[in-house]
């Protein structure tokens, strides 16, 4: 039996990997799912096993898993390709006979009404439809998805966004990282479904005046309308469709469907969740 883990050389995938390890699980007892075996070198000096695979090619994923093999299903990056993609990786998980599938879904699972979560909602019901025993990790909104953009809103002074007022209860990658260890070294996972979230809810507005006060120039949150906001995406050269998913994800946030908090990802990881503070610290080192 091993933890596999898909999609493992991904920020979130690497963590998971890496937290496996740390938490002592030999690595021999975990198996990383990559497509290119160069870019998971480091995870195999670790003694990591590799097992190639591409989730648009089902053929490849049939010799993936094995019989009581503890699955982690990390979500694909290609929206509006991952309702096929992971439904490739749960039929040959189930044929394999796994002991177990965890998914990273998206925080309401399938109370969650915006066009990003849909593909969430079909893989969720597909793993129901298959009997396979599993486990939800409905992961919240990830701190990483504003730092990561934070030279744009210093070199502009500004946090764009059409999310109106609303509230966002992010935590880091690690944070989620970790839950997904909790739940594939831990027991009675099975059949569950968390909601994970970080413990405090902030405003965009909130967001600037941290980064303001951090690095010492100003910056403002800027609240603009859908309509603008799809402007301004497009002119940055995002495709159309994903354009409008982003700004589905503001309107989200505005309707406070990403500021839901019940305390399951720092009951999962036993700590509190990290502050979005010290995400943007450790952005601007």
């Amino acid at each position: 039996m091993s933890l596999v883990i898909t999609g493992a050389t991904g920020h979130l995938g690497r963590l998971v990997v890496e937290g496996l390890l740390d938490a002592g699980v030999p690595a021999g007892d975990v198996a990383a799912v990559v497509r290119d075996k160069e870019k998971a070198a480091t995870l195999a000096d670790r003694g990591v096993e590799l097992r190639v695979a591409d989730y648009n090619a089902p053929e490849t994923l049939s010799e993936v898993f094995r019989a009581g093999d503890k699955v982690l299903l990390i979500s694909g990056s290609e929206v509006g390709r991952r309702a096929a993609q992971h439904q490739a990786v749960i039929d040959a998980a189930k044929a394999a006979g796994v002991a177990s599938l965890a998914y990273t879904g998206i925080l309401g699972g399938p109370d969650a009404d915006f066009a990003l979560a849909d593909e969430h909602k079909v893989t969720e019901q597909a793993i129901l439809d298959s009997g396979l025993p599993h486990t939800f990790l409905r992961n919240g909104w990830y701190h990483e998805n504003y730092t990561g953009n934070l030279g744009v809103a210093l070199e502009h002074g500004a946090v764009l966004a059409s999310a109106g007022e609303g509230r966002i209860a992010s935590a880091s990658r690690a944070d989620y990282a970790a839950a997904a260890v909790a739940v594939l070294t831990g027991a009675g996972h099975e059949g569950r479904a968390y909601e994970l979230s970080g413990d405090v809810a902030w405003s965009l507005a909130e967001y600037a005046a941290e980064v303001a006060k951090q690095s010492g120039k100003d910056v403002v949150y800027r609240a603009v309308t859908p309509e603008q906001n799809l402007e301004v995406l497009l002119g940055a050269g995002l495709p159309a469709p994903f354009a409008e998913i982003l700004v589905g994800v503001d309107t989200a946030i505005e309707q406070g469907l990403l500021a839901r908090r019940n305390g399951d990802l720092a009951r999962l990881i036993g700590r509190p969740t990290t502050p979005v503070a010290d995400a943007i610290a450790d952005a601007l080192k």
